[in-house]
C-alpha cells in the first residue's frame, strides 16, 4: 500500500465520531490500546444518548462514566479497573461477570450485537493490514463483528504478530496520531511481595510453561526465575518482567507443545521497553482470548504453572478475586481457565498467591468466610496451591478440616488463634 494513499483518508476525531448514533452498542479497545482521543471526541458529542459501551479495563481517564454523562453513555465493564470502580459502585456504570474466554462468543454470536468498535491500531503495512497491537484479547472479535470500525492509527502502536490483523479496508474512519501508549510501570516490590515471589519461584520447575498476571506478586516471582531453564510462556497477558527472562535466556519456549518457540498472549501492558520488544517480533504471538484461555489448549502443554492472585480466601478454599464484598474491583478474567488448565496439564501447578493481610495488617485475607457480596471466582474444588508470605500449601485432595488447618498455617500469626477457634466453631470438630 502506498503510504500517502491511506494517510490522505485521515480525518479529525470529531469527524470520525460522526459515525456514532444514539442507542448504539459500541466496543472500546482497552489497556494500553485505549483510544483516548476517540473517547474524548465521543464524550464531546452532546447529542448522543443511551450509548452502551462494552470494554475490558481501560487506561487513563474514563470521561464517559462521569456523573454528567449519565443517560448518555452506559459503561459495561467485562473486566474493570481503577477508572470505573467508583462509577460501578455508585450505579453510573455496570459490570458483567463472565469468563474472558467467553467474551468473543458474545460478539460473534450477536448475543451482544456491536454496532461499532473504537480501536487503536498500528499503521498499515504494504499489504494494507493494520494490527490490534498490544490488545487482541476481545478486540479481534469486536473488529470482526462490528458494522462500523472507527480507529486511532497510532505511529507508536507496535505491529504485533499472530491473529491480530485488521484490514485497512474494514476501517470506516480513522484519525492519525503519534503519541506514547499508556504505560504500566512495575512498582517497587514490598517485603511481603518479595517473600511470596521467592516461595513461588521455588515451586516453578525447569521446563514449565507460565501464565501470570500483572502486579507486585507476579513481578516478584518472575524476577526470581532468571536461573530457570527452558521456560515457556502461554498466558492471558504479560508485562516487562517477561522481557527480562527472555534476555536472561530463561524463556526459550522450546518445550511447549502449543506454539513451540513462541510466547503466546492475548494482550500486554507495561512500559515503552515492553512495547519496543513487541514491535514486529515474530517470537511473540497475540491471539484472541478464546484461544489463549482455552482449557483444552492450555492443558496440552506440560508443566503449566498458573500464577494468579486473590483478594480473599475462606477456610474451605473458596477464592474471591473480583470484588471486595459487593464492590467490584476487577473481574473474573481468565483465572479459572488457567487454574483448571494447569490442573489438567501433565506436571502442572495451579498457584493462587496473596498477602496474608490487608488494611495495613488489620484484616486477615484468609477468613472463616468470604465477606458478604464477594464473588467466588475460583471454587474450592479447583484450588490447589495457595501461597502467602508464610508459606505454600496444596489443598487438592484435602478434607474441610485439613484445608482449614493448612490455610491457617500460612495465615498471619496474629490471626491464627482466632481462625482456629472459628474453624472449630463452624465445623464442630470433635476429633483430632
Amino acid at each position: 500500500m502506498n503510504l500517502h494513499e491511506w494517510e490522505k483518508r485521515a480525518v479529525s476525531a470529531e469527524d470520525a465520531l460522526k459515525l456514532l448514533g444514539s442507542s448504539m452498542r459500541v466496543f472500546v479497545h482497552g489497556a494500553a490500546a485505549t483510544p483516548t482521543p476517540l473517547l474524548e471526541a465521543m464524550v464531546a458529542r452532546a447529542d448522543l444518548e443511551n450509548v452502551r459501551l462494552y470494554h475490558l479495563h481501560t487506561a487513563g481517564a474514563a470521561p464517559f462514566a462521569s456523573p454528567d454523562c449519565v443517560g448518555r453513555f452506559l459503561s459495561v465493564s467485562l473486566f474493570t479497573g481503577a477508572p470505573l470502580r467508583k462509577a460501578i459502585e455508585e450505579g453510573r456504570a455496570d459490570f458483567m461477570p463472565i469468563f474472558l474466554s467467553d467474551i468473543p462468543g458474545l460478539f460473534h454470536s450477536r448475543q451482544v450485537p456491536l454496532d461499532a468498535a473504537l480501536l487503536q491500531l498500528s499503521p498499515p503495512d504494504r499489504h494494507g493490514n493494520c494490527t490490534l497491537g498490544t490488545s487482541v484479547d476481545t478486540a479481534k472479535a469486536a473488529a470482526d463483528s462490528a458494522r462500523i470500525l472507527i480507529a486511532e492509527i497510532n505511529d507508536q502502536m507496535p505491529r504485533t504478530h499472530g491473529n491480530s490483523v485488521v484490514p485497512m479496508s474494514r476501517v470506516s474512519a480513522f484519525i492519525r496520531t503519534d503519541r506514547p501508549l499508556h504505560v504500566h510501570p512495575p512498582a517497587e516490590e514490598t517485603q511481603v511481595e518479595a517473600r511470596i515471589g521467592e516461595i513461588i519461584a521455588d515451586l516453578v520447575e525447569d521446563g514449565a510453561t507460565l501464565q501470570m498476571g500483572i502486579g507486585g506478586i507476579p513481578d516478584a516471582a518472575l524476577a526470581r526465575l532468571k536461573n530457570k531453564r527452558d521456560l515457556g510462556i502461554h498466558t492471558e497477558m504479560f508485562s516487562d518482567r517477561v522481557v527480562d527472562l527472555v534476555e536472561a535466556g530463561a524463556v526459550t519456549n522450546r518445550l511447549k507443545h502449543v506454539h513451540p518457540g513462541r510466547i503466546v498472549t492475548s494482550f500486554a501492558a507495561g512500559t515503552k521497553r515492553l512495547y519496543d520488544f513487541l514491535n514486529d517480533n515474530p517470537i511473540v504471538e497475540f491471539h484472541p482470548c478464546d484461544r489463549t484461555n482455552d482449557t483444552a489448549l492450555i492443558r496440552k502443554n506440560d508443566k503449566v504453572h498458573a500464577i494468579n492472585s486473590a483478594l480473599q480466601i475462606d477456610l474451605t478454599g473458596q477464592v474471591c478475586a473480583d470484588s471486595i464484598g459487593h464492590r467490584i474491583y476487577s473481574g473474573i478474567g481468565g483465572q479459572m481457565d488457567f487454574i483448571r488448565g494447569a490442573a489438567l496439564s501433565k506436571g502442572g501447578k495451579p498457584i493462587l498467591a496473596l498477602p496474608s493481610t490487608a488494611a495495613g495488617g488489620k484484616v486477615s485475607r484468609i477468613a472463616p468466610e468470604l465477606v458478604p457480596g464477594s464473588g467466588v471466582v475460583t471454587t474450592r474444588g479447583h484450588v490447589h496451591w495457595v501461597v502467602t508470605e508464610f508459606g505454600a500449601v496444596n489443598l487438592h485432595g484435602k478434607t474441610l478440616k485439613e484445608r482449614g488447618e493448612h490455610l491457617i498455617s500460612i495465615a498471619h500469626p496474629d490471626f491464627r488463634a482466632e481462625l482456629n477457634r472459628e474453624l472449630k466453631r463452624i465445623r464442630h470438630f470433635t476429633f483430632v
